[in-house]
């Protein structure tokens, strides 16, 4: 693309709490993420408050040109009067720690909704629960009962 001043180009791997600075990583361990991608900066990127962005799949980043991670066009003048600073490095910070949030948020739903169990009626969910260790245990000696139990051969 040509050089248009008004905008920021930011990669999902700036976020990467996987890799070091040195590696390419921009933001500090509070606001990176594991396994980042283009899908989820473009939703914390909206979370955050920028309005006009765009998206752009399949590029790859020059100090990595194996993976095809995507981009994202921010523009400087939209991310003034959303996020209130045209610097790429606060940006990022405030994106980056708005990610993490909101990846916290949802592992913490999730972690609820194990704890709860499955829904009422859900039977597919409550077939796939463990049983509790005396049900095993009563289980297998019924198993060694019926074997044991069962006809004799004589010897003759």
């Amino acid at each position: 693309m040509s050089h248009n001043p008004d905008r920021i180009v930011i990669w999902p791997g700036y976020f990467d709490n996987r890799v070091s600075r040195r590696e390419g990583r921009r933001v500090g361990k509070d606001s990176s993420v594991a396994k980042p991608d283009l899908e989820g900066l473009s939703w914390a990127a909206r979370q955050s408050g920028v309005k006009k962005m765009k998206r752009e799949e399949g590029v790859s980043h020059p100090s990595r040109p194996w993976s095809k991670e995507g981009r994202l066009w921010i523009s400087k003048s939209a991310a003034e009067s959303d996020l209130g600073t045209v610097k790429k490095e606060e940006i990022l910070q405030i994106i980056g720690y708005r990610w993490r949030e909101l990846n916290q948020a949802r592992k913490d739903e999730e972690a609820a909704a194990n704890k709860r169990g499955p829904k009422t009626g859900d039977k597919r969910a409550r077939a796939q629960r463990k049983t509790s260790g005396a049900a095993r245990q009563a289980a297998a000696r019924a198993q060694k009962n019926r074997q044991s139990s069962g006809r004799k051969k004589w010897k003759k």
